[in-house]
């Protein structure tokens, strides 16, 4: 727990991409100061040497100190003010208490400062471990993005393969990964193709750019792989989420930066519901009409989980719940979202335990 007892002044921060909003609340409640702010060094700056020279000891408060939360946390440690963050799932537990339900910056920037005020119990410290997860956060965030532009250009090429017969030796030194497959589907076209299609000549200036770009991509892709692998191997949990059957480096750093230790959620079931692996339950007036995939949930969370799922099938355990579920009658994509939220009752324990993954013997399975 963060001691409170010498702040004079409780700054809570709603963060976001091109502006915050900050709300400042006294040790007796009295808003002292209530207004938007740009992403920026000046003027959180500003704000912070203000209250401090009117107020005294100020303690900012933020709602997510990754990412878009990182630069006044920075701005106020460089003016020697405490800072510290209220996880979101607890904050919106705390909204609940409040008067009014429209969810707007104001409202959430003032909920952060008065909880920090009334319930410093509910603040977690912000050290290492989460500056580590900010910068997985970034870099993630930015290998998800190229993983995006890689499919496009590939998909690219591809659709301009056919009739293109200098692509064979232009691939291959450009995208030694994808030349095999590549390759192989053009000689299939080429194999079927009697004609000449207009834009052959202008396609053989196009693709060596695609391939050169493709290359481009897949080599940055390769060097933010070894930073992510550093900082996530220099992680405490970093070993437990790794044990698990099908959690690699870019699922574990997901999941880590998704759930952390795991202590924000009370069960196993409302980390299920959090990454959308708690099923919806269909009904239509007094008629309940069974069960569906939840729509909701952090859908990144949901999606890492929904790969390892699927890396884990090698694992004698995963697949015979697997096989299980298909043997239901259940098809492949369900059955392997009821493995995710398998995976994330075992992923929980692990994390509240701080244990290994530990095989089921065969009796059990």
């Amino acid at each position: 727990m963060i001691d409170t007892g010498g702040i004079d002044v409780f700054l809570g921060l709603d963060v976001g991409k091109g502006e915050h909003h900050a709300t400042a609340v006294t040790p007796a409640g009295k808003k002292a100061f209530d207004k938007r702010l740009p992403n920026t060094e000046p003027k959180p700056r500003e704000l912070f040497a203000k209250l401090q020279a009117k107020r005294g000891t100020v303690l900012v408060v933020v709602d997510q100190p990754a990412s878009i939360g990182a630069l006044p946390l920075t701005v106020a440690r460089d003016m020697r003010c405490p800072v510290a963050y209220l996880p979101g799932l607890t904050m919106r537990r705390i909204a609940d208490l409040y008067p009014g339900e429209a969810k707007t910056d104001a409202r959430d920037a003032f909920i952060i400062a008065d909880a920090a005020r009334a319930m410093p119990h509910t603040l977690r410290a912000i050290d290492g471990e989460d500056e580590m997860i900010a910068e997985l956060e970034m870099l993630v965030g930015f290998d998800d993005d190229l993983a995006g532009e890689a499919t496009r250009v590939a998909n690219h090429l591809q659709v301009r393969k056919a009739g293109r017969r200098p692509l064979v030796t232009l691939l291959r030194p450009k995208a030694p990964r994808m030349a095999e497959r590549l390759v192989e589907e053009i000689f299939a076209a080429l194999d079927e193709q009697t004609v000449t299609v207009p834009g052959t000549d202008a396609a053989a200036l196009i693709v060596p750019s695609l391939a050169t770009s493709l290359t481009a991509v897949l080599d940055q892709r390769k060097l933010l792989a070894g930073r992510i692998e550093e900082l996530l191997a220099a992680h405490p949990l970093s070993k437990v989420l790794t044990s698990m059957p099908g959690v690699g480096v870019r699922t574990g750093a997901r999941i880590l930066i998704k759930v952390g230790d795991g202590s924000t959620f009370p069960t196993a079931g409302h980390l299920a519901a959090y990454a959308g692996l708690a099923p919806a339950t269909r009904s239509s007036g007094s008629s309940m009409r069974g069960e569906q995939p939840s729509r909701r949930g952090n859908k990144q969370l949901k999606r890492a989980f929904f790969l390892s799922a699927f890396a884990a099938l090698g694992d004698p355990a995963s697949r015979a719940y697997y096989d299980k579920k298909i043997a239901q009658g259940k098809h492949h994509t369900q059955a392997l979202l009821c493995l995710a939220r398998r995976r994330a009752d075992v992923l929980f324990a692990m994390l509240r335990d701080g244990t290994f993954y530990e095989p089921q013997p065969a009796a059990a399975r």
